[in-house]
């Protein structure tokens, strides 16, 4: 008879089923491709996304609505990168969201290096200025680069090191997550604008976004989901099916953001229908690669959750 958890253990796993619930009741997109990962993946992934969404939340939702000024938002931004580095340090936090996200920091390896960097960006959000081009590097590297890196840390986990492939891999997830956020910056171009004053386009009015303008935002976007699917059937095959679910998604949204005209990106937000993605989603599922992964499939060290959602 198993005996139910007690301790920090309890603590750990009711950590993680926070998490589990923040990625359930915000994104039904990266849920969904989240569980055609491996259960140790899977709750990483939660880990680490109800973080980020929290962090996202504080910038320019839910504290926002609550009546927090700039000033005060930008202090709990502060606070929360404070204690999340502290937890991945020490291993605990009284802060259920970032004691998870710290053990899955700490079981797959990262730190401050990703974490300040997603800080940084989510802080840039608080002054919508106009981007230079140097200044939107940046900001994607820290908004989507390195969340694509901490991905990368838990598909990854247990495996031997190997310079070449991690090469590979790490250049695949940073153009991975750009692509995700130069869909976004397309698709939510009405409320980062209109709403909140945001210019992510260096040298580009939203308000005049031309169809050559937004093409030639496609095409870059584009390139890095060519070089980030290069790498995908590579994967172990704990992760391989879920990237290629959200890899076919944001292709799918980049072929409806071409055939939407520019004028009408200010009013709409782009949507994959969900019958569509549900098939996207369980072509995904059933999908074999032709090349499989020559790297062993890792054997998680993580301990597991019992009484996780399946």
């Amino acid at each position: 008879m198993t005996r139910a958890p007690t301790g920090l253990a309890l603590y750990d796993r009711t950590a993680h089923l926070g998490s589990a619930q923040v990625i359930s009741h915000y994104s039904t997109s990266f849920g969904l491709a989240s569980r055609l990962c491996s259960r140790p993946v899977r709750d990483h992934l939660a880990d680490l996304y109800a973080l980020v969404r929290i962090a996202d939340e504080i910038v320019d939702g839910p504290a926002e609505e609550a009546g927090l000024a700039p000033d005060e938002r930008r202090a709990m931004l502060e606070a929360l990168e404070v204690e999340t580095e502290r937890a991945i340090a020490s291993g605990y936090s009284s802060n259920l969201v970032v004691h998870a996200f710290a053990r899955t920091a700490r079981d797959t390896g990262f730190g401050p290096e990703l974490t300040r960097p997603f800080f940084a960006s989510m802080r840039r959000d608080l002054d919508p200025v106009d981007f230079d081009e140097a200044e939107l590097r940046e900001y994607i590297h820290g908004s989507a680069e390195v969340v694509g890196l901490m991905c990368l840390r838990a598909f990854s986990e247990g495996l031997p090191v190997d310079a070449r492939r991690d090469a590979r891999w790490q250049r695949g997830a940073r153009h991975l997550g750009a692509a995700f956020q130069k869909v976004n910056f397309l698709r939510d171009l009405a409320d980062d604008y209109g709403s909140l004053g945001r210019r992510y386009f260096p040298g580009i009015d939203p308000a005049l976004l031309t169809e050559a303008d937004k093409l030639r935002l496609l095409d870059d976007l584009d390139r890095d989901l060519a070089i980030a699917g290069e790498v995908i059937a590579e994967l172990p095959s704990g992760c391989r099916r879920a990237v290629a679910a959200a890899h076919a998604l944001f292709s799918a949204l980049s072929s409806r953001l071409r055939r939407t005209p520019a004028s009408e990106l200010l009013t709409t937000r782009v949507r994959v229908p969900t019958p569509q993605k549900l098939m996207l989603l369980a072509r995904a599922a059933g999908s074999r690669s032709r090349h499989p992964s020559t790297a062993p499939e890792p054997a998680s060290a993580r301990t597991p959750l019992p009484g996780a959602p399946a």
